[in-house]
């Protein structure tokens, strides 16, 4: 199978220009600048013409709910959404039920992505109290990583020992992506926003229970652990801007990383405001915090203290989003918007173009040292999502793909449209439609 895609202007390694890509196979074969002649030996000719030509999105960080959660989402509906995103690969947590914290749970879930995802996979191992002697048989070239909830969020994976939390520091040879809120703060000012609010405080309240002070001590023991042990830190979610004054030195160990942050979309495009008019629907664990926060993870995009850019993609239905601060659950669906409301970004200048892509396909690929993906070259796999600017769309429940059936960008206006996706050479989403007859491929790793 030969495919050109030509007309279109490229955006990889820093740079824009207009150019063609052969794809054979499933892979990158050639990419030239200017336009390449069609064959009579081509397949297909995709014409790209007035589109930006970048590589698949990896997201880092996402919830598909199965197994064991599946009236929110599965693997499907969800890996269905991420193709009508852009999206072509994706890192799945481990909260689900059973919990992968096991090897059993863990190859439960590879099956099961055998058979239902529409992009490519790859799901983290969940670290516990007492599992750091399974870390030694995981496949590294299988396993992105170790997450760790230092602050738990949901699935009652809280790993708050100090004991523990040295073992995992200093038994993971795998990058450990932490969930970081200090538990007992946050237990703390919910008792105390109860006595003043009563049993379910509004939601304007989540930045004040779910607050600075519960994010910087977390993260600030976890990056102390990392410096400590010469673990690879990868920190989820970053919401302050007290949180970025740990990530101003750069350490790195073979050339790689040491200590990373990830922000995401969702927080660095709301803010606190936003809860009057969107409510629990932007509910988060850590919490969408101060316009002062948003801004300064916006400026932290740019000079090198935030490394990636996820979702943190975690649909509940509506239903459980009903309530306050203590009844209403955590989590928003966001992979199917995630790139265009970030080059919404780029169009308000918050972000280069080839910034995002550095951000959102290069540095997780590097960062997690995906194999031939995150990178328009040679011989590399052939995910790349073509999109048009100019090309304005409103978001309604009929073109949402997640089970859950809503969304916070509900009724918004894009300027931007995923007009294709593909992975591994093939056409997974084009106008609209999801090829639900593709199976997207084991990521590996290292």
């Amino acid at each position: 199978m030969r495919t050109l895609i030509q007309g279109g202007t490229l955006v990889n390694e820093g740079l824009t220009f207009k150019g063609s890509i052969i794809i054979e196979d499933g892979r990158i074969l050639q990419i030239s600048e200017g336009y390449t002649t069609p064959e009579a030996s081509f397949d297909e000719v995709i014409d790209a013409s007035g589109c930006f030509v970048l590589p698949g999105i990896i997201d880092d960080h996402v919830h598909f709910r199965e197994p064991g959660l599946t009236e929110k989402a599965d693997i499907d509906t969800e890996s269905r959404a991420a193709a009508a995103g852009g999206v072509t690969t994706y890192f799945d947590m481990p909260n689900t039920v059973p919990q992968t914290t096991t090897i059993d749970a863990l190859e439960a879930k590879q099956a099961l992505a055998r058979e239902k995802s529409h992009v490519n996979y790859a799901f983290f191992f969940g670290a516990t109290n007492d599992n750091t002697d399974l870390f030694a048989q995981l496949d590294p070239h299988r396993v992105p990583g170790i997450k760790l909830f230092m602050g738990s969020s949901t699935g009652n994976m809280l790993v708050d020992r100090r004991e523990a939390l040295e073992r995992i520091f200093s038994t993971s040879q795998l990058p450990i992506m932490a969930h970081c809120e200090d538990t007992a703060i946050i237990n703390h000012n919910m008792a105390e926003a109860k006595q003043k609010y009563g049993d379910d405080p509004k939601v304007t309240h989540h930045p004040e229970i779910r607050s600075e002070e519960a994010c910087y001590e977390s993260t600030r023991l976890a990056v102390e652990l990392a410096k400590q042990h010469g673990a690879r830190l990868h920190v989820a979610h970053l919401t302050t801007a007290k949180e970025l004054e740990l990530f101003n030195s750069q350490l790195t160990i073979d050339n790689l990383q040491l200590i990373t942050a990830e922000a995401t979309v969702s927080h660095l495009y709301f803010c606190d405001r936003d809860y009057n008019a969107l409510g629990t629907r932007i509910k988060c664990n850590p919490a969408i915090k101060t316009q002062r926060d948003r801004d300064a993870l916006r400026e932290a995009l740019n000079d090198g203290r935030i490394t990636v850019i996820g979702t943190d993609h975690a649909p509940h239905l509506l239903t459980q989003k009903e309530g306050g601060c203590a009844k209403a659950a955590s989590g928003m669906p966001m992979i199917q918007f995630s790139l265009v409301t970030m080059l919404e970004l780029v169009d308000q200048g918050v972000l280069t173009i080839e910034r995002l892509v550095e951000l959102m396909c290069h540095n997780p690929a590097r960062l997690f040292e995906v194999r031939q993906r995150g990178f328009l070259c040679k011989g590399y796999q052939a995910d790349i999502v073509l999109v048009r600017p100019n090309a304005g769309w409103t978001v309604t429940k009929d073109v949402i793909q997640s089970r859950c059936g809503w969304s916070p960008m509900e009724n918004h206006m894009y300027l931007w449209r995923v007009e294709r996706t593909i992975c591994n050479g093939h056409t997974v989403y084009q106008q609209g439609r999801v090829d639900t007859s593709y199976i997207g491929q084991p990521v590996l790793f290292r």
